[in-house]
């Protein structure tokens, strides 16, 4: 079958598929298959879309637990590093001792506080890390509307 074969892509109309404001209204049978005139014209959103400089705000987003806000979060503290580098007859497994400089997605940058030297380490090879102190964790924020409406009095 060739692509212009049009018994191959069937073009069927469903009357409840389009809302009554994309419809023509026409008696007629509706050139193209019957597909309706007037199609949508640009894309559709899930989430609320605010144009830039209304001066209006989306609701804060939480900021959730992974691994690199952990990290940054712990910025400024010696912690040990296990990586595996699977295939790698050389160097299987290596840790890393360094102080947390900053964290991204898929990156963790320390740095050796015995001779100062600087890693950009991979999280795809991140297996834990370990800390010799207590370590924070980004607690979300609670809207204190929210909050008060959680307390109850009795």
């Amino acid at each position: 079958m060739t692509c212009g074969d049009s018994s191959y892509y069937p073009m069927n109309y469903y009357p409840g598929f389009y809302p009554a404001s994309m419809m023509r209204r026409s008696d007629a049978q509706q050139p193209g298959g019957g597909f309706p005139a007037t199609m949508p014209s640009g894309p559709s959103y899930a989430v609320p879309v605010v144009p830039m400089g209304t001066g209006q705000q989306l609701p804060a987003a939480i900021e959730e637990s992974f691994i690199e806000n952990i990290l940054r979060f712990n910025k400024g503290k010696v912690g040990t590093f296990y990586y595996t580098y699977q295939g790698n007859d050389k160097w299987n497994a290596m840790i890393y001792r360094g102080r947390i400089e900053t964290a991204g997605r898929d990156h963790v940058i320390i740095s050796d506080p015995a001779n100062g030297k600087r890693y950009l380490l991979l999280m795809a090879n991140l297996d834990w890390v370990e800390f010799g102190e207590q370590i924070k964790y980004p607690q979300p924020e609670i809207n204190p509307d929210v909050q008060a409406s959680l307390t109850t009095s009795e």
